[in-house]
């Protein structure tokens, strides 16, 4: 498969050549997360509806998992894109680091200034009472964790306990922890249970089929501005074989293969 994927200097050069060759507006295949080329698969679908039943919900903690490259970060794009005007959301992608730290980076989202060199005590208070000013306002707070598996189960559980902040009945804040099928895998572990039964909706994004496969490739050639035929079915049924139905290399592969119809030209 490594082999299949490799790109040669002199063959990026011709991906501007190939748009012109096809008529695209911009580069169908690209591997940047960009909603405006979601792929709405009956699973995102899905995976999309637990994350805004999440939102909607009020659910203390959302959770949704999934393999490398399975589009778990277009997802997010899209839910700020949705929602990002109505709540304040603390987006945190790859965070580290032990107790202390993580309430750093979960401030520094949220655009709170803080003194670095102050106790866990002091952060923690500024938080709180930065969850509660948004509150009065009527405004309700999301953290999202992108890569959420690198966190460690001291971390997780220190997510675990922002979650009893609250006024009254109403959740000031809610979390949304997206991460690689590892993650279910520390949630589930008995030491996080207190962590798991907060857990109001979950899903787990498993690699396309051969017909998603297929779907999705004529798709981002429309999204694209060609007609959907630049890259047939049979050539489609193959790209699933060799991708194992996992977007981000079937964006890889059809990058590649654009390119050499260009050659003969």
């Amino acid at each position: 498969m490594n082999k299949v994927l490799e790109t040669r200097p002199d063959e990026l050069g011709n991906v501007g050549f190939y748009m012109d060759f096809f008529g695209f507006r911009e580069r169908p295949f690209t591997l940047v997360p960009d909603p405006d080329f979601l792929f709405w698969s009956a699973q995102h679908r899905r995976a999309y509806s637990v994350l805004e039943f999440g939102i909607l919900s009020r659910a203390p903690i959302t959770l949704v998992t999934g393999g490398v490259g399975c589009g778990k970060t277009t997802l997010l794009r899209e839910l700020l894109r949705q929602f990002g005007a109505k709540i304040t959301v603390g987006l945190i992608s790859n965070a580290q680091g032990g107790r202390g730290e993580l309430i750093q980076w979960v401030l520094n989202s949220l655009g709170v200034r803080f003194n670095p060199s102050v106790g866990y005590v002091q952060l923690f208070q500024q938080l709180q009472d930065f969850l509660i000013d948004e509150y009065a306002a009527g405004r309700r707070v999301v953290l999202i964790f992108d890569e959420a598996q690198n966190l460690s189960p001291e971390s997780l559980e220190e997510l675990r306990m922002l979650t009893n902040i609250n006024s009254g009945k109403d959740e000031v804040i809610q979390l949304v922890l997206v991460g690689q099928p590892e993650l279910r895998e520390m949630v589930l572990d008995p030491s996080l249970r207190q962590l798991a039964q907060r857990i109001a909706a979950s899903f787990h994004l498993s690699p396309l089929d051969e017909k998603g496969v297929t779907e999705l490739i004529a798709h981002r050639l429309r999204a694209a501005g060609g007609t959907g035929n630049e890259i047939t079915p049979a050539a489609g049924r193959i790209i699933h074989k060799a991708t194992h139905g996992v977007p981000r290399l079937i964006n890889q592969l059809c990058d590649m293969a654009l390119l050499y119809p260009t050659f003969s030209k």
